[in-house]
């Protein structure tokens, strides 16, 4: 499917340079055939000593040259990136775009006509392979361009299909969620600690237990409320944890958590 395509990373920042990784570990695009440019000169000395990828500050020029083009930019640079590639991209590429917030209409109106777009959103996790990602095609996009676009995402955890109304949920769920988790064991840690564990073997079990349990709730054909009750004894020491946490209403603060992520989001495409 990536087998000869050339691709175009445009910026070489943290998620640039993890999707890079990911396509040459995974032995889906050589790193010959991938371009990652940066304003940064530094990042593109690093990049190209650490994962043999071609590199360059020539945005238009390495579009030109590529078949699929990912824009790996900040939401507030995305305009005047768009403004520079705009005579280098035409309907035979494929645009990839990881900007929070940033929507494939956008994209399309700062492009030739009929641009093939579509949009990502990508977590960090991706840094270890365990990201996940929503992929949703924009108007002109093909089958063919989302099966890519999957690909590529798949290559650093698992991507699913979403319609673009749903974006801004899913960058409030997913896109900011690794956060809302570091916070969680950030708390457990501490507790660890209150009660006489040592830091490392607090940070250690805390984040296992977080993984471990992710992991059981993927695989399993249980929902989580079942694998929830599978481990609370009536009157036992989880159901003690468990009844602080309902008395402190944590549900309600996860949801608020995740509609004020979605909220911000739709300001951002909305240039707030």
């Amino acid at each position: 499917m990536l087998k000869g395509k050339k691709v175009a990373i445009i910026g070489g920042g943290k998620m640039g340079s993890i999707i890079a990784q990911g396509l040459i570990a995974r032995k889906l695009v050589s790193a010959r055939d991938i371009v990652v440019t940066d304003i940064d000169a530094a990042r593109l000395n690093t990049l190209r000593s650490s994962l043999k990828v071609k590199t360059s500050n020539d945005n238009e020029a390495t579009a030109k040259s590529a078949n699929i083009i990912i824009l790996a930019v900040k939401p507030q640079n995305m305009a005047v990136t768009l403004q520079g590639i705009k005579n280098a991209v035409g309907k035979s590429k494929v645009v990839i775009s990881i900007a929070a917030g940033i929507t494939t209409k956008f994209i399309e109106k700062s492009l030739a006509q009929g641009v093939r777009v579509v949009r990502v959103m990508p977590n960090t996790p991706a840094l270890v392979g365990e990201g996940a990602a929503a992929v949703a095609a924009g108007r002109n996009a093909k089958a063919g361009d989302v099966k890519i676009t999957r690909a590529i995402f798949d290559a650093v955890g698992i991507s699913v299909e979403t319609n673009e109304k749903l974006m801004d949920a899913v960058t409030g769920l997913s896109g900011s969620g690794p956060a809302y988790f570091f916070l969680i064991i950030e708390a457990l840690i501490e507790a660890g600690r209150k009660t006489g564990l040592s830091r490392d073997l607090s940070k250690q079990l805390a984040a296992q237990t977080m993984l471990g349990a992710a992991r059981l709730c993927l695989e399993s054909d249980q929902e989580p409320a079942q694998l929830r009750e599978m481990v609370t004894s009536p009157n036992g020491t989880t159901f003690a944890g468990l009844k602080v946490m309902e008395e402190k209403n944590i549900r309600a603060i996860m949801v608020a958590a995740v509609e004020a992520a979605t909220a911000r989001s739709k300001e951002l495409a909305k240039g707030k």
